[in-house]
């Protein structure tokens, strides 16, 4: 077996508290942040993290919304991990959306695990997904690696349905149908921020901001980002370039080749 990525240093892990000040930095910025071009009103799933609810992404919805978007949670409760019920529940839920939007594609903005979980969905239905965002999600984890989150994932993995298997990177997996963007922080105190990168294509991307993971959510660099890719017209992609006034909170993005990232043998 090769090189595994290790889990955030304890330090990094420490820095997580500053979620409460990029939670409460959005509430402030949200006057600026609901001047951002308006959306053309399609629907957009929002997905929580390990362990978190739709509590954890009411902000965001909240601001989708405003942002005149039919923003949605997931209604699955707390994110244990895949579990059968919830497994089954992202089926339904994205099909109910798609038949809501009255069969028009939907995006999926995941944080985490929850990202993890959109990517699998677009795969699954990549008609009915229109674009897939990713906040902090380690889709280059496998089952040799290790988290900060490892030991609360570890107590719940009973639970899981043993089909969903992380033994094989995104890197060395089919590349998704649909656009996707990966917005992630080299500072993620929970996973190991290479974990997050994705392979870039015509119609994939980084991005990176200064932040935590609990706090990507919130954080008002990411929200820019997620505003500025929702808006783009169904079919017509273009890669994220920040305005010269805001390029200095967004740093630039990793261009490591993926495909040399550590693989089982």
């Amino acid at each position: 077996m090769s090189e595994s990525f290790s889990a955030p240093p304890p330090w990094m892990a420490a820095l997580e508290y500053r979620a409460l000040g990029e939670r409460a930095a959005m509430t402030m910025s949200l006057p600026a942040l609901r001047r951002l071009p308006k959306g053309d009103g399609h629907h957009v799933i929002v997905l929580p993290g390990f362990t978190a609810g739709d509590g954890s992404t009411l902000p965001l919805r909240r601001l989708l919304r405003d942002l005149g978007y039919q923003a949605h949670g997931w209604r699955l409760g707390q994110n244990v991990g895949p579990t059968p019920k919830i497994l089954q529940g992202l089926g339904a839920l994205l099909d109910r959306i798609h038949q809501q939007a009255g069969g028009e594609p939907v995006s999926l903005i995941g944080w985490s695990l929850g990202g993890i979980y959109a990517r699998e969905l677009a795969r699954m239905a990549p008609r009915q997904v229109r674009f897939v965002i990713t906040l902090g999600s380690p889709i280059q984890m496998d089952e040799t690696d290790q988290s900060n989150a490892q030991r609360m994932w570890d107590a719940l993995r009973r639970f899981h349905d043993p089909e969903f298997k992380r033994d094989v990177r995104a890197a060395f997996r089919p590349p998704l149908e649909v656009p996707a963007t990966s917005i992630y922080s080299r500072t993620d105190g929970v996973v190991n921020w290479r974990t997050s990168l994705i392979r870039q294509s015509d119609i994939s991307e980084n991005i990176q901001v200064y932040g935590s993971h609990c706090g990507l959510g919130f954080n008002n660099a990411a929200s820019f980002a997620i505003a500025d890719r929702l808006v783009q017209p169904d079919g017509e992609w273009t890669r994220f370039r920040a305005p010269l006034l805001l390029r200095g909170a967004f740093p630039r993005a990793d261009r490591l080749d993926i495909t040399r990232l550590p693989r089982v043998a």
